[in-house]
């Protein structure tokens, strides 16, 4: 059966093997963005989704070779939860894994996951960052193939398509999702 991590837990096992800054806001990022549209999406499962969010790269920084096997590996030796790792080894598909995001936490995690990269890059470029940020400025940020190259825009699309929506309408949920998030630590 495994164990299913608190939020807290979940972004200590990733400090275990993630030291980089970058990682570790991910982490947090993708984190706070999953709890957040599991209040629409999946309500009273905010932890689960929060903590699916905070694992899902745990294994990227010191192995980016064997990214989501490693995980699977690491997240099976501390007896974590198969639903968790299901989860986090589905939102790979494509790239580094064949196991396909299923259930509606697993879709969003693969569509938001390079969807916050792609957002918090443009929000650098603004001077006032997230606070103000329209979806039509995010989009235009999309169809720039040279702004944030290594946020593919082809996982996007793919993870809008697998949740039934347009790349616009991912935005309008993943971008307040991303407004709302507390200072990160």
């Amino acid at each position: 059966m495994g164990t299913i991590p608190t939020p807290d837990q979940a972004l200590d096992l990733v400090r275990q093997y993630n030291h980089e800054e970058f990682h570790l806001r991910h982490a947090q990022t993708v984190g706070c963005v999953l709890g957040y549209l599991s209040k629409t999406h999946d309500p009273g499962r905010e932890s689960y989704w929060q903590t699916v969010g905070i694992l899902h790269d745990i294994d990227f920084e010191q192995w980016p070779q064997e990214h989501c096997k490693k995980a699977q590996a690491l997240l099976q030796e501390l007896d974590v939860d198969e639903g968790v790792i299901h989860a986090v080894v589905s939102h790979g598909l494509g790239l580094c894994s064949d196991v396909k995001p299923e259930s509606l936490m697993e879709r969003y995690l693969f569509a938001a996951d390079e969807l916050t990269g792609l957002i918090g890059a443009a929000a650098l470029m603004r001077p006032t960052g997230l606070e103000g940020m329209e979806v039509k400025s995010v989009m235009k940020k999309f169809k720039d193939k040279k702004f944030a190259a290594g946020c593919s825009r082809e996982v996007i699309s793919q993870g809008a398509q697998l949740l039934g929506l347009t790349v616009q309408e991912l935005i309008g949920e993943v971008l307040p999702a991303m407004q709302a998030m507390p200072p990160l630590s």
